[in-house]
């Protein structure tokens, strides 16, 4: 074993730069052409099919895979993205093992699905790869639309819109577009830049001008926008992450996993990210699975998820949950942080075993920690938004807020999963939404 990786606290260097290539390379290999029409073989081309039904997008899987079975993959690629415009990025990133692909006939029948996700990226890669974007805009209308947020939700709606003939400004806080896709997606699942490469792609259909470093509520106002713009959409995304309530959460070492996520994806070279020896993370979702992986890729030497309910639970899927046990990470369920110990840094995180319905059992425990991610969830910021549900914006119909031309979607709005994919349906749908209550 190399010594850095016994080295205490937050370190560089844990690993060479050919160690961290390897380890962060794609997780799933893209499809040969051979590879990719056996696998499109294997479907059966269902009549009302379970995996379209599945689908957040309502993507014609069968009519997409028999497109490539006949050896028109551009003509699949432009199945795909007329219901989903990010259907490159969703192919990499969407759990398709609970959506279209746990409900696939071949699943059901032999425990082994049609590779739905994998051909669905072949699709999208061939038409990308050609440099051809498949739509077109309408003759103008005249009409113009603010985009706040240019995250999943924010891409389709401004897609759509300027599709239908309309002009779009596209803001963004944060210097690069893309939101989740480009800063909060483990980096083994979008190798080579590809968020970045996938928005330039999608601003082909023209009509769309794109402002970054531009926030809600330091830069912009509603109000000011409403003034400004026939139209409002609202995908800003959830930028708060919940604290863990406990004594010590302030320690040097304790940080949100989503900020850990976005360092590495913006790093230049790995080598020279930081990484702790002890590692816990707290939660139980996506974002959890994604950090405690990526410490551990990083170098690492223990890293454990300790989440507050029972593994079935959990929010990060089945297939999730084995990728981190099969990258040595150890997953601890039914157990809640209680304090957080150290002198300065943190050193130790206790916890309290919890039955199902979270009261405490009265057992504790212990783990070193030199580097402690909070994964619980995150929140919305800003204020003089619209009505809110709960922790988020109201809406109803196709993403309508409580005020008069603006409409809300992707994480930031009420009711979603919280899903890359759902945040382009409901973007996809606003867009529909405003565009036909501009041209009453």
């Amino acid at each position: 074993m190399d010594p850095k990786m016994l080295s205490e606290g937050i370190v560089a260097g844990r690993r060479s730069a050919g160690q961290l290539a390897e380890a962060f390379d794609d997780l799933h290999p893209p499809l040969t052409e051979h590879e990719a029409l056996v696998a499109a073989d294997r479907c059966y081309f269902c009549h009302d099919a379970p995996c379209t039904v599945a689908c957040p997008t309502d993507i014609d899987i069968p009519l997409f895979i028999r497109q490539i079975a006949t050896g028109t993959p551009e003509a699949a690629a432009r199945t795909i993205l007329s219901q989903n415009i990010l259907g490159g990025m969703c192919a990499r990133v969407c759990p398709t093992e609970t959506l279209c692909e746990e409900v696939c006939v071949r699943e059901t029948a032999e425990g082994k699905p049609v590779l739905i996700g994998q051909l669905q990226r072949f699709a999208t890669d061939t038409l990308m790869a050609a440099d051809v974007h498949p739509f077109s805009r309408a003759a103008s209308t005249g009409k113009r639309i603010a985009v706040v947020g240019a995250g999943p939700a924010g891409l389709a709606c401004a897609h759509r819109l300027a599709m239908k003939g309309h002009d779009v400004v596209l803001y963004d806080a944060r210097p690069k577009a893309g939101g989740l896709n480009e800063y909060g997606i483990a980096a083994y699942k979008s190798v080579d830049g590809f968020a970045q490469a996938e928005v330039d792609w999608l601003l082909k259909i023209g009509g769309i001008t794109l402002e970054n470093g531009k926030a809600l509520g330091r830069d912009l106002t509603l109000e000011d926008l409403r003034s400004e713009f026939d139209a409002v959409f609202l995908g800003v995304g959830l930028g708060g992450v919940n604290s863990l309530g406990v004594t010590g959460d302030e320690k040097d070492g304790v940080r949100d996993a989503v900020d850990f996520i976005a360092d590495l994806r913006q790093a230049t070279d790995l080598t020279a990210l930081p990484v702790g020896r002890d590692v816990v993370v707290i939660g139980g979702g996506m974002t959890a699975v994604d950090a405690a992986v990526q410490a551990k890729l990083l170098g690492a030497l223990n890293v454990t998820i300790v989440y507050r309910r029972g593994k079935d639970r959990m929010g990060a899927s089945a297939f999730e949950q084995d990728l981190a046990a099969s990258r040595g990470v150890r997953i601890i369920t039914n157990a809640q942080p209680v304090a957080v110990h150290g002198n300065g840094s943190v050193r130790e995180v206790e916890f309290a075993f919890t039955d199902d319905a979270l009261t405490p059992t009265g057992q504790t425990f212990r783990l070193p920690a030199d580097q402690l991610f909070r994964a619980i969830g995150q929140t919305l910021n800003g204020d003089g938004l619209p009505e809110l549900d709960g922790r988020k914006i109201a809406i109803t119909g196709a993403g309508r807020t409580s005020v008069e031309g603006v409409w809300a979607g992707g994480d930031c709005a009420a009711g979603g999963d919280d899903l890359t994919v759902t945040a382009v349906a409901e973007g996809r749908d606003a867009a529909e939404d405003i565009h036909a209550q501009l041209m009453k």
